[in-house]
Formats: structure tokens, C-alpha cells, sequence
């Protein structure tokens, strides 16, 4: 089997992966943020900025790890 193709294939659903991960995040921020008395505008936009946040973050850290693997 070829390496380059097995690669990309697991970073494609690392990809997926940190995409849905970071939905739940923001998800969740909005949930609590209504939860916790906020109007609905203002949950959604914590609950866009919790997922802006944890998607920089896995990205950055998704980028590090295809680095290091690529070598």
C-alpha cells in the first residue's frame, strides 16, 4: 500500500475529526451561555468564537503532528 495515500487519508479524517470535535465545543459554550441567563445573540456568538478558538487550535496542532510524520 502506498504511504503517501495512507497519509493523507488519516489526515483527512483527522480533519473530520477536529471539525466535529470543535462543533461539539461550540455547541456546548452556546448551551452554557443560554443556560447561564444570556440572550440568544449573545450565545451564539460565544458559541462562535468557542468553536473559532478550539478549531485554530486543533488545526495548529493537526499541522504539527502531519509535520512531524512527514518528517
Amino acid at each position: 500500500m502506498d504511504n503517501k495515500l495512507t497519509l493523507l487519508t488519516l489526515i483527512g479524517l483527522a480533519l473530520i475529526i477536529v471539525t466535529v470535535f470543535a462543533a461539539l465545543v461550540g455547541a456546548v459554550a452556546g448551551l452554557l451561555a443560554r443556560l447561564g441567563g444570556a440572550d440568544p445573540d449573545s450565545s451564539l456568538l460565544r458559541a462562535a468564537a468557542a468553536f473559532g478558538g478550539a478549531l485554530t487550535v486543533l488545526i495548529a496542532v493537526l499541522a504539527l503532528v502531519a509535520g512531524v510524520l512527514t518528517g
